[in-house]
């Protein structure tokens, strides 16, 4: 396969510092599939013209597995959070 880059492309531009984090998380979990079709899909290519179906599928199960439990863990911190300061607020205090 050959593929060709315009030359006008602004590659700078493709991916966003908020992605590479996450692609970055996402390498150093050990998880390079995935990491793969992140990559693909945030330069806007279908990850399903590289990667079988099969594959893609089985990655997309266990990856909204992995990003439901992360969110979970974060509403919880974020719960936690709020509860420390509306309990150590002055305004709320009873004392």
């Amino acid at each position: 396969m050959n593929y060709q880059v315009s030359s006008s492309t602004n590659c700078e531009n493709l991916i966003t510092p908020e992605e590479l984090n996450q692609i970055i998380e996402v390498i150093a979990d050990g998880r390079y599939s995935w990491a793969c079709v992140l990559i693909l899909r945030f330069i806007g290519y279908n990850p399903l013209h590289y990667i079988p179906q099969r594959t893609y599928s089985r990655l997309m199960k266990e990856n909204s597995q992995v990003v439901t439990a992360s969110a979970s863990t974060h509403k919880q911190n974020l719960k936690s959070v709020n509860h420390h300061h509306l309990n150590s607020s002055p305004a709320f205090n009873n004392n």
